[in-house]
């Protein structure tokens, strides 16, 4: 199968290394270079994966599916809900397969997570905790994750797959939320050396009420002075489970002692191993004409959160 990745940071350095892993034949194209990008829409590729930023997203999804493309879209999906829904619409009025890349779903260590949770091993779970900080946008030269117009932000960027996370873990959507975003290093040089100041917050600090009752905390920043381990806490009607760093899970029933469950470190170069997961079961469903999850409809599930989240943030 082909495959003609829009891309070149995620998309080539991580997305197209999955697919290649998986016998694919990979084309990747800039999301700049407009007529690469046609050539590429307008070829017999089997799927069209757009890993471009997400003011582009609306322009290069749709255009794939007017070619009658399957598509795997990367997160968030477009600017905000409405691109997300005029893409949704667009996939279904043509009959399209549309995927949406949540793979954090697929790390070993998160689907364990969930098996555990479904399986009662805790009891009815009633609340999540997620934390996560790291540095990566510290220093960082100014681009579209600094433009709240653009589609930026670590709400967009990150909170999308915790906020997936949260609603495929618990298995519910979300009623309502609120709290506050921050931006930890607001000024950042561009491309010429000349400061820019950030529109898009770095940060944010969440609170979620799901349709099921259950609730939810994100404690996140990705321009912090230095990074911290990061941590899950699912906890149950009988008992809790703790995900540290991704490798450790540690169960703990009242009246018993804890049982811990190791897995190994992921691997510093690409692919991730959730990635190739993820596209191995996109590749079947190409196969089979199979729609799977996650789909579009998470990807306006999910735009829904931000955009009432942001809302009421602001």
């Amino acid at each position: 199968m082909k495959v003609a990745v829009i891309g070149t940071g995620f998309g080539k350095h991580a997305a197209a290394p999955a697919y290649q892993s998986l016998g694919f034949d990979v084309e990747i194209v800039s999301p700049r270079d407009d007529s690469a990008v046609q050539k590429a829409i307008a070829s017999n590729a089997d799927l069209i994966s757009v890993h471009s930023p997400p003011f582009m997203h609306v322009n290069h999804v749709t255009a794939a599916i007017e070619h009658g493309h399957a598509v795997l879209c990367d997160k968030p999906f477009g600017r905000n809900v409405d691109e997300a829904q005029q893409m949704r619409e667009c996939a279904r009025a043509a009959g399209t397969l549309g995927f949406l890349n949540f793979e954090f779903r697929f790390n070993d260590s998160w689907s364990r997570l969930k098996e555990l949770a479904d399986t009662g091993t805790i009891g009815a779970p009633t609340h999540l905790s997620l934390t996560f900080f790291g540095s990566g946008l510290r220093g960082r030269k100014y681009g579209w994750i600094n433009d709240r117009e653009l589609g930026g932000g670590w709400i967009g960027a990150y909170g999308s797959h915790l906020i997936d996370f949260t609603r495929w873990l618990l298995g519910s959507e979300v009623a309502d939320c609120g709290g506050v975003t921050r931006i930890e290093e607001p000024e950042h040089l561009d491309a010429d050396g000349l400061p820019r100041t950030a529109t898009a917050e770095d940060a944010y600090s969440a609170w979620f009420v799901m349709e099921n009752g259950c609730t939810a905390v994100h404690d996140t920043a990705f321009a912090a002075a230095v990074p911290a381990t990061p941590r899950a806490t699912l906890m149950g009607s009988a008992g809790s489970i703790e995900l540290i760093g991704d490798t450790q899970l540690v169960v703990r029933r009242a009246g018993e002692a804890p049982e811990t469950i190791e897995f190994p470190a992921p691997p510093r170069k690409a692919p991730p191993p959730a990635l190739s997961t993820f596209f191995g079961k996109v590749a079947e469903a190409l196969r089979t004409g199979t729609q799977i999850t996650p789909s579009f409809d998470d990807g306006v599930a999910v735009a829904h959160a931000m955009d009432r989240l942001r809302a009421a943030a602001s």
